[in-house]
């Protein structure tokens, strides 16, 4: 085992908690996913999709069709995206010049200390 295999948490402090949810409360109408999603949603979990996909699978079949599925992990994703790129899909959906300043420069002021 060596240090680079491992990476630091973030914990945010609570003036950041107290930001993001003026961010939510001032651009909760951009905020808006499939209902299709059950990760990072209040009051839905994994439990919520294990149950729900026989389900749609079941209605897809008894209506003639055929079901194919499809699951990804990206867990490791997250660290790969091309923040370039993301930001054109946002500029695309009309998100407030503000609000993309804001997802620009908050990972920017962001560090890790090791306390060494």
């Amino acid at each position: 085992m060596k240090c680079d295999d491992f990476r630091g948490i973030a914990i945010s402090p609570i003036i950041s908690k107290v930001f993001e949810y003026c961010l939510v409360e001032r651009f909760s109408d951009y905020f808006v996913c499939s209902d299709n999603q059950f990760g990072f949603k209040k009051g839905l979990s994994c439990n919520h999709a294990v149950y729900s996909m026989p389900r749609i699978v079941e209605t897809i079949i008894k209506e003639g069709n055929i079901a194919n599925s499809c699951s990804i992990d990206l867990s490791q994703a997250f660290d790969k995206v091309n923040n370039f790129g993301l930001y054109l899909k946002l500029m695309k959906r009309r998100i407030p010049v503000e609000l993309l300043a804001v997802f620009e420069n908050w990972p920017s002021g962001c560090f890790a200390w090791d306390g060494i």
